[in-house]
């Protein structure tokens, strides 16, 4: 008891500190936060058109910033989270994971707006926690929540909402806007979508468009990890593999048990039909007619299949399921950004779009994320904000989640707590680079052994290379050239050569560890966490 009460002191402490410059001035910037969920750089236009067109998330690159080495401290979704509230490292707030509890001692940076006389609003996916703090009004999805007449958790009350979830996430901002916002404040909106997410169920007017389509291969679609380690070759999402007929490619449990499929567990057939209850008898109607059709043609082909085809298969099921997601999110973002313009707020509010994480979209044979690889640790981030970031730039840094906090802080003329590890980008967009001092980002991530059984590993990286350290059942190290090497496809580690380069990052690898205070003694307390739950054994 003592040392929560502790820790509560700490925290008041440090509102005190970080709001005793209460900000007056009726100029300071209105900020709209939009995050998506698992969304990947390859699937917004701005960064890769080759498979679809964002016209409106590319909007925000047009007229502010693209950054094109954003990156996590640690890719899985809840972790993220916290630490783009807290600015803090994993390690350092304690959510290491989508396991254990997030602790609400923590100071979050919509708390300290809040306290400085910001309205604050939150609408979406948080994924941890039912009571977000810091908030005026939030209406959020309980865990990951669903596509189709989704949950919410409110200050209210619980409540169903009808429709699709992208759609009603932008409703409800758009209504807090229109209806509840006060002209007399600066305002934050957190505007978090679902989308796209796992299990990937578009809209109806997009699932009829995107089953249609064909999208092109990722050169690496059947890699067979031989320039990697133990950890690539031991992951469990390879689409042909690990990815489900039912939950993720939309088979009926039925056809697939009749067919004889294979899969590692009832988990996609139970998903699948617990998706398919949420429906309503017209969404059920709607679905079936688009989606019956592809369940009999399966029927008709996959006797036929080989091994190669049937990866083939599914890479297009996902693309033409997760892109359909994409393109509502998009939509939405527009209907938000013209709805800003309207009310004639948007010359004064810093609009960002980003992710939780990156993703694979089938690049080295996967989907989902967790590696500090590049598809899974590199992030959209596209910020504007009229009159301060010069229109169409680019920014080339090592930028992370982890400095999201005090951006926004600075931003707002709020001084930020001293434990946070961040770095403000406000020098990159206004383009003050020589402000910039940071070359190198920590990354560490820990669900292991745990869903899709990626290796607990951290590691640092630079704009030229990439060294990593993967640990607890292995003690190996991988390096890669990221200018020569861009798919990472070849360990140079122990290749002479890179003698010089491995030493110097080793070096800067132990100083970052120290910098934001991780250790092997922590490695060693959160492997003891998981045996504690008898997630180790």
């Amino acid at each position: 008891m003592r040392s929560i009460l502790v820790l509560t002191l700490f925290a008041s402490v440090l509102l005190l500190e970080a709001c005793s410059q209460k900000e007056s001035d009726p100029q300071r910037p209105n900020i709209i936060f939009i995050m998506s969920d698992d969304h990947a750089y390859q699937a917004i236009s701005a960064y890769d058109d080759k498979l679809i067109q964002t016209p409106n998330i590319d909007r925000i690159a047009d007229e502010g910033m693209l950054f094109s080495n954003a990156c996590v401290s640690n890719s899985i979704c809840a972790p993220s989270r916290a630490t783009i509230l807290t600015g803090k490292h994993t390690h350092i707030h304690g959510k290491i994971d989508n396991n254990f509890p997030f602790d609400t001692t923590n100071v979050t940076f919509p708390q300290l707006l809040h306290n400085s006389g910001y309205q604050t609003a939150m609408f979406g996916k948080l994924h941890f926690g039912n009571n977000p703090k810091g908030f005026d009004e939030f209406k959020i999805l309980p865990g990951q929540g669903d596509y189709y007449n989704p949950d919410f958790i409110t200050n209210t009350g619980d409540t169903t909402i009808q429709g699709y979830v992208t759609d009603v996430i932008t409703d409800l901002a758009i209504d807090w806007m229109d209806n509840r916002r006060q002209a007399d404040k600066p305002f934050l909106l957190m505007y978090l979508h679902k989308a796209p997410h796992r299990e990937w169920y578009p809209a109806e007017r997009h699932y009829k468009e995107f089953t249609q389509k064909t999208f092109p291969e990722p050169e690496t679609l059947f890699d067979d990890y031989k320039g990697r380690g133990t950890a690539a070759k031991e992951a469990e999402m390879n689409l042909l593999k690990h990815m489900t007929v039912s939950a993720d490619n939309k088979i009926h449990p039925e056809l697939a048990k009749e067919l004889g499929v294979e899969e590692m567990s009832e988990w996609g057939f139970n998903v699948f039909k617990s998706k398919y209850a949420r429906f309503t008898d017209e969404q059920k109607a709607s679905w079936d007619a688009v989606y019956g059709p592809i369940n009999e043609e399966f029927a008709n082909l996959y006797p036929t299949m080989n091994d190669s085809a049937f990866m083939r298969w599914k890479y297009q099921r996902y693309m033409q399921d997760y892109l359909g997601c994409v393109a509502s999110v998009d939509e939405n973002v527009g209907r938000l950004l013209d709805h800003l313009k309207k009310q004639g707020l948007d010359e004064n509010t810093i609009v960002v779009y980003t992710s939780d994480q990156g993703f694979y979209l089938g690049e080295h044979g996967w989907f989902d994320k967790r590696f500090i690889y590049n598809e899974s640790f590199k992030t959209p981030l596209l910020v504007k904000w009229p009159g301060k970031i010069a229109p169409g730039s680019v920014s080339d840094e090592m930028v992370q989640n982890l400095d999201f906090a005090q951006t926004f802080l600075e931003a707002a003329g709020v001084n930020a707590p001293s434990d946070m590890q961040g770095e403000s980008l406000m020098p990159l967009l206004v383009g003050d680079t020589a402000a910039w001092t940071r070359d190198a980002v920590y990354y560490h991530y820990y669900e292991y052994p745990g869903f899709h059984m990626v290796k607990r590993h951290y590691g640092i990286v630079t704009t030229d290379f990439k060294l990593a350290h993967f640990y607890y059942d292995i003690d190996e190290w991988e390096l890669y050239d990221r200018k020569k090497d861009p798919l990472e496809l070849n360990n140079v580690y122990d290749d002479p050569a890179y003698a010089d380069v491995v030493t110097t990052l080793t070096k800067q690898l132990q100083n970052l560890r120290v910098q934001y205070k991780d250790s092997e003694e922590l490695d060693e307390a959160f492997i003891q966490k998981y045996k504690d739950r008898g997630l180790i054994k």
